[in-house]
């Protein structure tokens, strides 16, 4: 296999999905529109909170927990950040109502935070008490490396009044090894992801044997200090390693979940749940699915053919 063309996919696809105008030809075009569809429906939850439910209920029923985000980032009114923390406060009050085994996630700038950070933390927190009602957590998504520094300072300001929010952290930007011992302090579930987004040479560690190794270590510092965290990756063998971290530190099933996104190698996860490992499935829907869509096949670029084929199918 061609490791070269595999990489020069993944990076054509991942600036796809930052391209703004493509994304908006896209949103804005029904033939196109509904044909892109076809092959994002293979890794959404749907176009509706209650579309989602429903499959969230399936998981539920096969003993997986889950976590529902309504897809969308970027808001440039008050107006539009203000409609997308109904949106999430409507699922914490279906996860309520429905008694649902789920999480919330979402990201920062989706609820305002690059329109002003008092207006994100107002969401947030109106968010998180909505959440706690329903006995539940709220994760911060990671966004684009230009983005870091607001979303850590605005976790950090808003863990102080609710303890149900925990933050994602990238293993592959060289700045996490500081930002983690920051973060490490509070209290919060900590969601250890590799890391999707393009970022420029030199501020972060390429896909390999030494992101894999870095992002174990944040595993294991996570297992040592017995604090709650995700350890959220497909890739298998960092999910058999993660194992022996587990097993090195810690019998409680409370302090720590294997996650996979809904879609992508969804049989090792069954597999850890049958070993007795605690299993989360994670869910976005909405339309916003474009750059979701690119970042997932962008992962394992000969996804493209599965995409081709749900098209045409």
């Amino acid at each position: 296999m061609d490791t070269e063309l595999l990489n020069l996919g993944s990076e054509a696809l991942r600036k796809a999905a930052l391209n703004q105008d493509a994304k908006n030809y896209v949103l804005s075009n029904p033939t196109l529109f509904q044909t892109l569809k076809k092959a994002a429906n293979r890794y959404i939850g749907g176009e509706t909170l209650e579309e989602t439910v429903r499959k969230v209920q399936a998981e539920n029923r096969r003993s997986f927990k889950c976590s529902i985000e309504f897809m969308g980032e970027n808001t440039k009114t008050e107006e539009e950040a203000n409609s997308a923390r109904d949106e999430f406060v409507q699922i914490c009050r279906e996860i309520k109502k429905q008694n649902l085994n789920s999480t919330v996630s979402l990201d920062l700038s989706h609820i305002g935070l690059n329109i002003s950070k008092e207006l994100c933390l107002d969401n947030l927190s109106t968010i998180c008490r909505e959440a706690k009602k329903a006995n539940t957590e709220v994760l911060i998504s990671a966004e684009g490396h230009e983005q870091t520094d607001a979303v850590l300072d605005s976790y950090k300001a808003a863990a102080k009044s609710h303890k149900n929010l925990g933050i994602t952290l990238q293993a592959y930007l060289y700045r996490t090894k500081d930002d983690f011992k920051e973060i490490v302090k509070e209290s919060g579930r900590i969601r250890i992801v590799k890391g999707a987004f393009e970022t420029p040479q030199g501020l972060s560690i390429p896909r390999g044997d030494e992101l894999d190794s870095v992002y174990l270590e944040y595993v294991d510092q996570l297992l040592y200090q017995n604090h709650t965290c995700s350890i959220a990756t497909h890739d298998d063998n960092i999910q058999q390693e993660a194992k022996k971290i587990i097993q090195k530190y810690t019998s409680s099933k409370e302090i720590y979940e294997f996650e996979s996104l809904f879609g992508i190698r969804n049989e090792q996860l069954v597999r850890l749940q049958d070993e007795g490992y605690p299993a989360k499935i994670y869910f976005v829907y909405g339309k916003e699915w474009y750059l979701y869509l690119c970042n997932r096949i962008a992962e394992y670029p000969l996804n493209i053919f599965q995409a081709i084929k749900d098209i045409v199918e």
